[in-house]
């Protein structure tokens, strides 16, 4: 597989890109940073989605969907958004072979869209919490684009919610950063997640706090996997979204925004992959087991059938590869490079002998079983190696993580991992001195790994690293 895939160790971004290319998992855009999603990538996009979705709606929140295109003049009511985002905004100036009055930005997200029609809709605390979702496309022009990581255009979904207090809005930040984004990350992904509170720097544009869920990749940088934001009341003064409270007063909403992107494919990517591919965690994995066909006959087949009608009526997303005229070993070498946690392989040989051989991809075993115990050893097989997953990042995670005392030690670390200590030894002039250094402080967490409620705690950690 060497011959395959640039190994890990030798060239991680290589590596990457590769493994996307041989997992005919995406493709570049004709547009510089764009990029053209696969089916095999998109099947796994899709699993992400339904998990995600499913959690979204577990908080109460519902689906919608906006526009794609923003009149200028929304994002310049809220002066640090427009500041923001200003460097990666694409801007339409002509359409229908006219310019246009107005020009029109194609969203980079949706805060000010959101805004404006839940200003339209709510009036009464009758209305309120107000908790909308939705599935789209963004754009953001970028500079430095690499596939799934940062592309000028991007899948994802953004939450947009409004409050009556800022108690409530606080809490709900706090319930999609844990009830959604990292149970979804650690229990489907098999990634775990720190999560902490943004510094003033890396905070969103126009939030009062930004959080955020960070994780290690394979060469020890830091990706930031999703992000819940408190807006405070600043939409809702710069949009007029007001309602009118039990009392009769008149009052502005208390506003959040959340999101995830296609970005996690890459971080999955980069978590789990080896040097022979991607590994998929199999509660995600759009195929849990293949069947193949070693080489057809002597009823191979139709045992082959019969061993994928067996797994799917265990409730195991099974594909059955009976294509006998391609060679074997580049099946198999397809199977791993997409990350297909089990593979049944079925030949003349072991069939003669009432047997199957199980392949697990994720801890490299291959076991010959009689054709009896294939299924409950592949579903026993699927649910070990979720887990195996999950601990073997976590494990490399902490591994890779240094407690230190001062910034130039952090700095020193953060080459090749993750750097913690006390903020107090940071500070923002410390933090901008590292940033001078490609290093960027991912977060800031308690002792205890809980979410600060705000910068200056007492005891609070920064946890430095180079990042995607």
């Amino acid at each position: 597989m060497a011959r395959v895939l640039t190994p890990r160790a030798e060239d991680f971004p290589r590596w990457y890109q590769d493994l996307i290319g041989k997992a005919r998992m995406a493709d570049n855009g004709p547009v510089r940073g764009t990029m053209v999603i696969r089916p095999a990538a998109y099947a796994i996009w899709e699993r992400m989605q339904a998990g995600m979705d499913a959690r979204i709606k577990d908080a109460e929140a519902q689906n919608a969907y906006f526009p794609l295109f923003i009149p200028e003049s929304y994002l310049s009511r809220e002066a640090q958004h427009v500041e923001g985002f200003s460097p990666e905004l694409a801007v339409v100036t002509h359409a229908g072979g006219k310019e246009l009055a107005e020009p029109i930005v194609v969203r980079p997200t949706s805060e000010t869209i959101f805004g404006e029609f839940m200003a339209k809709w709510i009036d009464s605390y009758r209305d309120l919490p107000l908790l909308l979702n939705q599935w789209a496309n963004v754009v953001r022009w970028e500079l430095r684009p690499r596939t799934f990581l940062r592309t000028t255009e991007f899948l994802w979904q953004e939450g947009h919610t409004a409050h009556a207090t800022e108690a409530d809005a606080r809490d709900y930040a706090r319930r999609i950063l844990h009830s959604v984004y990292e149970d979804f990350m650690v229990n489907l992904l098999a990634i775990p997640v720190v999560p902490g509170r943004k510094t003033k720097r890396e905070r969103f544009a126009g939030a009062t706090n930004t959080m955020t869920l960070e994780a290690m990749m394979g060469d020890g940088k830091a990706l930031q996997m999703g992000t819940s934001h408190e807006l405070g009341q600043n939409f809702a003064k710069a949009f007029d979204i007001t309602y009118t409270s039990q009392a009769g007063s008149v009052e502005h909403a208390w506003t959040t925004s959340w999101g995830s992107t296609t970005r996690m494919i890459g971080g999955l990517i980069m978590v789990h992959g080896d040097d022979s591919g991607l590994r998929l965690p199999p509660r995600l994995a759009p195929i849990q087991a293949q069947i193949m066909v070693v080489k057809a006959g002597e009823g191979v087949t139709e045992a082959a059938v019969k061993l994928r009608d067996e797994l799917k009526a265990a409730g195991v997303r099974v594909k059955l590869d009976d294509r006998a005229d391609v060679p074997f070993g580049r099946r198999a070498v397809d199977a791993e490079l997409q990350g297909i946690p089990v593979r049944v392989e079925v030949g003349p040989r072991d069939l003669a002998a009432g047997n199957a051989v199980v392949a697990r991809r994720i801890d490299g075993t291959k076991t010959p079983m009689a054709l009896g115990e294939v299924a409950g050893a592949v579903a026993d097989a699927l649910k070990t190696d979720q887990q195996r997953l999950l601990d073997d990042a976590r494990t490399f995670r902490e591994g890779r993580t240094v407690d230190v005392k001062t910034l130039g030690e952090a700095i020193e670390a953060a080459q090749d991992g993750w750097a913690r200590l006390p903020w107090s030894a940071v500070g923002p002039d410390g933090e901008a001195e590292a940033n001078g250094k490609a290093v960027t402080v991912r977060c800031l967490v308690n002792p205890d790994g809980s979410v600060p409620e705000s910068d200056d705690e007492p005891g609070v950690l920064a946890i430095l690293a180079r990042a995607y």
